[in-house]
């Protein structure tokens, strides 16, 4: 019922534009936030993690007066971490949201084992589950020496898919010093409960649905159910926001979709300056919207992807303009490196210095004695 009287009542509009001046407001990107690296982390509900550089400069792009060591120490003292969570995907966390989000996505987690079946024929899962467990948490194991341990266990099984199968199941986080400022590592594993000093004779704090819509909608709004499933991969949540809807403002997209948000957020005037923002591979940003046309322009739609692989990308104005790509030095004697920026389309000149602007910003943030490619300078654009 409350659905449909909703739908007799005007909604109002929000253009593009308007959206995505939101949306930015929401990311920290329309201006860099005066906040710790550890409440960003809270705020945006995790930074998409598959490679580790990217959350460093995703937090450049939305803190004022970032320091990367700022957020390799929370890791190293085991207030944030790395692990499967949101769309089956690595993500960089605080240690409450790996114990909360983890259950929460699960289901999306395990449905991946569908893909591995074949290699799991015979394999008692539970007990692969319980073995993997006592495994890790008797003392962290890189991945070649867990797959290994399980192939011993489960000759006929495939080892690849025997360890996907206990990343599916269980809760691994990818310990330090992987994920650590200048620092490097490979995959090591043990579990949430064991890296955060979690009591694991208690179930893991599942979110709420009802609190995982109202942060999303705080770090991505104003959102449709599609959009929210699309983040997070979930399915079936229309209900949950159905049961938020007394709380929530309502409005439609340019298209007539219907649009949530808390009534506190920030709904800028879509007329507020954006300035340009570099993004790394994978940002969420680009990734949380079943539809992304506030964000990512139709003409540009699938350029910011080599197979599999995503591009590093830019904003112009609030919207996608272009990727980018560091090439380190040291040619002739030169030891600084190229920030390489290829805009889509045709940028003013004005444009084009607040992009120098914006990219000499960025790497300065990044810039360390452990990080000495990012000493830079600019070549041409290309168009």
């Amino acid at each position: 019922m409350a659905s449909k009287t909703a739908d007799r009542v005007p909604q109002p509009v929000l253009t593009t534009r308007a959206l995505n001046r939101a949306t930015l407001a929401r990311q920290l990107l329309l201006r860099r936030a005066a906040m710790s690296a550890k409440d960003a982390v809270t705020h945006l509900v995790g930074l998409q993690a598959q490679n580790v550089k990217p959350p460093y400069v995703q937090l450049g792009a939305r803190l004022d007066g970032f320091d990367p060591e700022e957020l390799s120490g929370l890791m190293a003292s085991r207030e944030v971490g790395r692990m499967v969570t949101l769309r089956s995907t690595i993500h960089t966390h605080t240690a409450e949201d790996c114990l909360a989000l983890r259950p929460f996505a699960q289901p999306v987690v395990e449905s991946e084992l569908r893909n591995f079946r074949d290699g799991l024929a015979g394999v008692d899962l539970d007990r692969l589950a319980a073995y993997s467990k006592e495994l890790v948490e008797e003392r962290p194991l890189p991945l070649k020496e867990l797959k290994a341990a399980l192939a011993e266990r489960w000759p006929d099984g495939d080892p690849r898919s025997l360890a996907v199968a206990a990343r599916c199941l269980l809760p691994l986080v990818q310990i330090t010093p992987r994920g650590l400022w200048g620092r490097s590592g490979q995959v090591t594993l043990t579990t949430a409960q064991k890296w955060f000093g979690a009591d694991s004779d208690d179930a893991a704090p599942r979110i709420a649905p009802e609190d995982a819509v109202l942060r999303y909608l705080a770090a991505f709004g104003p959102a449709s159910v599609k959009d929210m499933q699309t983040w997070c991969r979930l399915t079936r949540l229309a209900p949950v926001f159905e049961r938020l809807r007394d709380r929530l403002l309502t409005f439609r997209d340019e298209n007539g979709a219907e649009l949530f948000d808390l009534p506190d957020a920030p709904r800028p005037d879509a007329a507020t300056p954006a300035p340009p923002r570099f993004l790394p591979e994978f940002d969420n940003l680009l990734l949380s919207h079943a539809d992304r046309t506030r964000v990512v322009p139709l003409a540009y739609r699938g350029r910011t992807w080599s197979g599999n692989q995503s591009h590093r990308t830019f904003l112009v104005d609030g919207f996608l303009a272009g990727i980018w790509r560091l090439e380190d030095g040291g040619a002739e004697g030169d030891e600084r490196g190229t920030l390489t920026v290829r805009a889509f389309g045709a940028l003013t000149r004005a444009q084009r210095d607040a992009v120098a602007e914006e990219g000499e910003r960025m790497l300065g943030s990044l810039s360390s004695a452990t990080s000495p490619s990012y000493a830079v300078r600019f070549a041409d654009f290309a168009g």
